[in-house]
């Protein structure tokens, strides 16, 4: 019997995980594929605060990890099912091969990145149509790239690629971007970026690997391609929501769980922190914040109970 079982081995699920092993609780954290979530495939992370010589996402998370395993947290790589009798006093997480019963839960499952859902997508991906710059990139190296997308992710996205592709183009559906002004100057003065506003991908082409993007401006209906080896679609996350609709959990309109202020979930017991939730920001530091919150909420919970 746990006390506490993490779902998710992101940047909220290991701060949950120190957090709760430093509260003394039983604690369990599972997570289906490796620890480091989002953040560890971030090309660089230089907001989060003390690490000043923006460090690589994935070193970043390698550190999130250690501090995680110097409290002996049990960490296994197993994808949750199910959690069955969710809303009783001791619940059951299901999994392909166990099942652990806990006092408390927390929902640190994250998010995935939106597809566009043009033609050739998904017969190209991992062909050139890929999703992670920092894990594909180097597929590109020396040859024309584009990146779709206006939001942070995007701009850090092409600037990374700009220093080993031949050049990046920046295809932005608006004139409005979302980016931080830092990131946009950083982007207009690089020489190998060139920022396309107003245009949208219809197509990708290409016979066995990409080798156009169909593109479309918005405001004139003007058509055009341009030629690439790799495209990045960076247009922002659809939650991994599957474990917390299972079990009950009040999700938004748009997917995301819904917590109070403790960040509980309308289901007892039950918690949820980082990408998953409901939250005006989505960061590395915010989802450290959720897991220190949820856990000091679930400590709580099990104390009470």
């Amino acid at each position: 019997m746990y006390d506490i079982i993490i779902i998710g081995g992101g940047a909220a699920g290991m701060s949950a995980a120190i957090y709760a092993m430093r509260g003394g609780m039983k604690t369990l954290l599972l997570e289906k594929l490796s620890c480091g979530g989002q953040a560890a495939r971030t090309y660089e992370v230089d907001n989060y605060p003390g690490f000043w010589n923006a460090p690589e996402g994935p070193k970043l998370m390698e550190e999130f990890e250690k501090h995680a395993e110097k409290f002996n947290v049990e960490i296994k790589s197993e994808a949750v099912r199910d959690i069955i009798s969710a809303d009783g006093d001791v619940k059951t997480v299901k999994t392909r091969r166990n099942e652990y019963q806990t006092r408390t839960i927390i929902i640190a499952t994250g998010a995935s990145p939106k597809k566009l859902g043009v033609p050739g997508e998904a017969e190209l991906a991992g062909a050139g149509v890929s999703y992670c710059a920092t894990c594909d990139g180097a597929f590109f190296k020396g040859q024309d790239t584009v990146v779709i997308g206006g939001g942070n992710t995007a701009v850090e996205d092409a600037l990374y690629l700009a220093g080993f592709c031949e050049h990046v183009f920046i295809m932005n559906r608006s004139k409005r971007f979302r980016a931080s002004q830092v990131l946009m100057d950083k982007a207009k003065e690089n020489p190998k970026i060139t920022i396309y506003t107003d245009m949208v991908a219809d197509s990708f082409e290409g016979t066995q690997r990409l080798e156009r993007v169909m593109a479309r401006n918005v405001i004139t209906g003007e058509k055009g391609f341009i030629s690439a080896a790799g495209v990045i679609v960076a247009i922002g996350i659809s939650p991994e929501n599957t474990v917390a609709r299972k079990c009950g959990a009040e999700l938004c309109e748009r997917g995301f769980v819904k917590t109070d202020m403790y960040l509980a979930t309308n289901v007892k017991g039950i918690f949820a922190a980082g990408d998953c939730r409901v939250s005006p920001l989505r960061q590395i530091v915010t989802a450290a914040a959720d897991g220190a919150i949820a856990a000091t909420s679930a400590i709580n919970y099990v104390l009470q109970g």
